[in-house]
């Protein structure tokens, strides 16, 4: 029997187990997986029905890391039970919804590794009770938590992760200890992890990012789930995060705790796993389509038939991609569907008549394309289409969501805009010689511009579309330097910044240059909108707990006017937790009675809020397809 090729069907259950330990080891351990998840999924669920008792089945496993010490969890961080398709996953939510309306939460599966961070110690899954004292990485490690990035500074429980578009800028660059480069993301975080000495990553900008699990979260219905499952999946496998599937959890807190937990899983939580099924195929042409900074390659395919649908498309994502796989137009390759959702070319066979698939002018002005990095760059300042997409992303940073693509052309030929500012000029009255418009859609498409006009400054910097800056990046830019000082430094000072770098220290200061008079105009346009500080009373900390009629983020800003600083888990120095029931126990509840922390109902800092306005509800988009509803 091969550990590779072998038929799951002919096993025996002690055949199974062996397989499944000795690719347990090769995954967790020695980080070189021979087969896919996929595969090993079909060798998991063999057991499972041919031994569904087998301890391998109830283990929680974690990477092997260079660790400073055990850390006992104060809360198991166990496993996830797991569904394969959409009807065992409705099988799971019809056994515990209580009612057609219960709340489910739709979260990623992110393909990292798990970890805790109590506010003094990072430490890694383990077997769910004890893990890993990992605090060394700290410093290579930025947070991504409800309303708040930078570095790792308060407690959070989540998964250590290299972004996507992290792994592509900055990882071609970065040298494992032999010289070489890492394949993949969860190669680089695992490799990373085993290191003694982080101090050559530190010099080489390497960067892990800890995503806190309720940093993306969607809210559905149960009697929605299937209907909106596969959107659900698109919007999923579409974020900046390695995922290997879907977390499905009950919303209400306390009903999932009280429902308690396996020794291996909590059973008010459930993971669908992505299959990744694969097919091979021709590639008949590649189309390189326009992103505001660069143009990425599509393959066109032969159609075929890929879980359930007709691919006829698929990502190459980028012309380095194509230059690393060596493929040609007229190559045979393999196409799998990331999350099963979104087509993309795993490997490639040489065909028998073979052309290449990169270009060298721009398709839509004819400009002699440049390389930046992995990229293919249009450089001409005024090409149509680099100009359409540059202008549709500014409109987003500003906030602007009812203008779609097809819209923004047909203003673009009948109106002449060309900037973020001439479309502060538009009126009703030129939206309504637009094929498609009526008199109450132009007029609240105007209001919304109009609206946008009144910016914050980090905003107005994204959307300059600076390449790696975005909303993110351009507020930790502000924090440091306020704009008029950035837009003027050379890029040796720039680089020096916190989270720069050289390449994108370079990239701001190539468009601070080139975008000098268009950033004038801009300025001149807008309205900037300074961001309020709790400043005042200065209360103290302040966290929330349960279920409560708004979303978390309208009592958090209430209590910031009111001069509390919101956070997300209770620590001594707590000055306020604001409970849905305060008579409730849990988490939360308990921590803060252990150290005589006030607990107070929600209407009795309502109260204490005194009179902090609410914050603004933006108008609901008329055009947007607003499929999560109250997400």
């Amino acid at each position: 029997m091969g550990t590779t090729d072998f038929d799951i069907e002919k096993l025996s259950a002690d055949e199974l187990a062996d397989l499944i330990r000795y690719h347990n080891r090769r995954y967790w351990e020695l980080h070189d997986p021979e087969i896919s998840d996929a595969r090993y999924d079909e060798l998991v669920r063999a057991l499972a029905l041919a031994a569904p008792d087998h301890e391998l089945l109830k283990e929680i496993l974690s990477p092997a890391v260079e660790s400073s010490g055990k850390v006992r969890h104060a809360e198991p961080m166990l496993s996830l039970d797991k569904a394969y398709s959409l009807e065992e996953l409705i099988e799971w939510v019809e056994k515990f919804r209580r009612s057609p309306a219960e709340e489910l939460l739709v979260e990623p599966k992110y393909d990292g590794i798990s970890v805790n961070y109590d506010g003094r110690v990072l430490s890694t899954r383990g077997d769910g009770e004890v893990g890993e004292n990992v605090s060394d990485k700290i410093p290579l490690i930025e947070l991504e938590a409800p309303g708040y990035q930078g570095p790792l500074d308060r407690p959070a429980r989540g998964e250590l992760l290299i972004r996507a578009d992290d792994f592509r800028l900055l990882y071609s660059n970065i040298r494992k200890k032999d010289g070489g480069v890492y394949k993949n993301p969860r190669n680089a975080v695992a490799g990373i992890m085993t290191l003694k000495d982080i101090a050559p990553m530190l010099v080489q900008h390497a960067k892990l990012t800890l995503v806190d699990y309720r940093f993306v979260s969607y809210r559905v219905r149960a009697d929605e789930l299937a209907g909106k499952w596969e959107e659900l999946k698109r919007k999923l496998v579409e974020l900046p995060y390695p995922q290997d599937g879907i977390v499905v959890k009950l919303a209400d807190a306390a009903y999932r705790a009280s429902l308690g937990n396996t020794a291996h899983h909590p059973r008010g939580e459930i993971a669908y796993k992505f299959t990744n099924r694969s097919c091979e195929t021709t590639l008949l042409d590649v189309e390189w389509s326009f992103g505001k900074n660069n143009l990425t390659p599509v393959a066109h395919l032969a159609p075929v038939e890929l879980s359930g649908i007709t691919v006829k498309r698929a990502s190459l994502h980028n012309a380095q991609n194509l230059i690393d796989m060596d493929i040609q137009i007229g190559d045979t390759v393999t196409v799998e569907r990331a999350g099963d959702v979104i087509p993309y070319i795993s490997a490639r066979k040489p065909g028998a008549q073979r052309r290449s698939a990169l270009i060298d002018r721009c398709p839509s002005c004819g400009a002699l394309l440049v390389r930046r990095g992995p990229e293919l760059v249009c450089p001409a300042a005024d090409c149509p289409e680099t100009e359409l997409q540059r202008l549709l992303a500014a409109l987003r940073s500003f906030g602007v969501e009812r203008l779609g693509e097809p819209t923004l052309r047909k203003l673009v030929k009948s109106c002449g805009i060309r900037r973020v500012a001439d479309l502060f000029r538009i009126t009703a009255d030129d939206l309504l010689k637009i094929e498609g418009f009526q008199r109450k859609s132009a007029e609240n498409l105007v209001n919304e511009i109009r609206k946008a006009r009144r910016v914050e400054e980090y905003k107005l910097l994204a959307s300059l579309n600076i390449p790696n800056v975005g909303p993110n990046i351009a507020k930790k830019l502000l924090e440091a330097h306020p704009l008029d000082e950035l837009r003027n430094m050379p890029p040796e000072e720039l680089v020096q910044l916190e989270g720069v770098g050289p390449e994108r220290g370079a990239a701001i200061a190539r468009e601070f240059a080139a975008q000098r008079e268009y950033l004038d105009e801009l300025l001149a346009a807008v309205e900037i909108v300074r961001p309020e500080t709790s400043g005042g009373s200065g209360r103290g900390r302040i966290c929330f707990t349960g279920k409560m009629p708004e979303k978390r983020s309208f009592y958090e800003k209430l209590a910031e006017q009111a001069g509390y600083e919101p956070v997300d888990a209770v620590t001594k120095d707590l000055a306020l937790l604001v409970a849905a029931d305060p008579a409730a126990s849990g988490g939360k509840l308990d921590n803060a009675r252990k150290h005589g922390i006030r607990i107070v109902a929600l209407e009795e800092f309502l109260k204490l809020a005194g009179n902090a306005p609410p914050p603004p509800e933006p108008d609901a988009p008329e055009y947007k397809d607003d499929l999560f509803g109250n997400i």
